[in-house]
């Protein structure tokens, strides 16, 4: 391997020189076809996560495509009302037509115990980082996915890697092909603005820097035999990255999607950028073709519809607004002229509480 050189050209500290050993050569790993094989002592060990598997997560049904659908929570009421909403319009997409390439499904609770929604929704429990997050609790989630596909039995030969924060508007078919992901393109993934820094882990003996895609791991569409390899140096890479300065101040809350991309790239999985894979009020005002609706931005509108970004809206929804617990059933709708992704947005989250039983008490707790 190349030595590795970092900002100004001259050698890493050793440290990270060592961890990027580490990671270029952990994909040998976690094929699906093989054992895994001692980790390096700087990481955790795979073989020693006490991770369960709750619920009927496979799925059996006809059809050469099947993809699983895995998400990571945390445990946090938080995440986990998203997850049982992000559930609920999973099962009503995968049983309706043009659904027959949505198989199981598993929610990788990444909180170390199973909780109380482990026979409503198909749960993985993986544990979390040993060392802890470092503040940065999505670090755990390439660790999670690392146990998940060494430990659970996974029928589909492909994986879609989604969120609790997802909303499936219509059924998804798998979108990869021919060895290549399925993603979707991120504006503030932009790897030649930090080309300095991502060096580090993506050395220039690689390839150009343009090797390295905009994307996250999610939504993703993969070949499982491929996010078996990706995995383990997706998780060395975060932690890298989370450990290196540079890399922790450039990239701050999308760290971990840097390093996912990084070792897509790493182990020459290309990407299909699909823009339509999912929409992100209330910068999109309208669904059309998507088949997923993120709502990772808060929606605030004044009464006559005007966005009011920024500011607390005379109307808005934000996910952060429950954050310590579930929102009601009935949320009001957005008044006219706030954009159609935002009225169906609030539409399905109405829909899915109105349909899952005893959200009332459930919220009210």
């Amino acid at each position: 391997m190349t030595a590795l050189c970092g900002r100004g050209g001259g050698p890493l500290p050793l440290v990270l020189v060592a961890l990027s050993a580490a990671f270029l050569t952990y994909n040998v790993l976690l094929s699906s076809r093989t054992s895994l094989l001692p980790l390096p002592s700087a990481f955790p060990d795979a073989t020693a996560a006490s991770a369960r598997r709750f619920g009927a997560a496979g799925y059996a049904g006809a059809g050469p495509r099947l993809f699983h659908t895995a998400v990571t929570a945390s445990g946090s009421a938080y995440n986990t009302w998203q997850c049982r909403v992000m559930y609920h319009w999973f099962k009503e997409a995968r049983r309706a037509r043009g659904g027959a390439e949505m198989g199981g499904f598993t929610r990788i609770l990444h909180s170390g115990a199973p909780d109380e929604f482990v026979d409503e929704i198909p749960t993985f429990v993986a544990d979390p980082l040993p060392d802890g997050d470092q503040g940065y609790i999505v670090l755990n989630r390439p660790w999670a996915f690392v146990q998940w596909l060494k430990k659970a039995d996974i029928k589909e030969e492909y994986i879609l890697m989604a969120e609790p924060d997802h909303i499936i508007v219509k059924p998804i078919p798998n979108l990869s092909i021919n060895g290549q992901a399925a993603a979707f393109p991120f504006f503030y993934i932009e790897p030649q603005k930090y080309e300095n820094v991502l060096r580090k882990f993506f050395p220039k003996d690689r390839g150009p820097i343009t090797k390295i895609d905009p994307i996250g791991n999610s939504p993703v569409i993969i070949e499982k035999e491929s996010l078996g390899r990706i995995a383990p140096t997706w998780m060395n890479i975060s932690i890298a990255m989370k450990k290196d300065p540079d890399a922790d101040k450039s990239f701050g809350w999308v760290l971990e999607m840097y390093a996912y991309a990084v070792a897509s790239a790493l182990h020459g999985v290309g990407n299909i950028l699909h823009k339509d894979f999912m929409i992100q009020p209330p910068w999109d005002l309208e669904v059309g073709d998507a088949f997923i609706i993120h709502y990772t931005y808060g929606c605030d509108f004044d009464m006559k519809g005007k966005l009011m970004y920024g500011k607390i809206g005379e109307w808005r929804f934000d996910k952060r607004s429950y954050t310590q617990k579930p929102p009601p059933r009935n949320l009001p709708l957005p008044p006219n002229g706030v954009p159609q992704s935002v009225v169906t947005l609030v539409k399905m989250i109405n829909e899915a509480t109105a349909s899952i039983p005893n959200w009332d008490s459930y919220a009210a707790d």
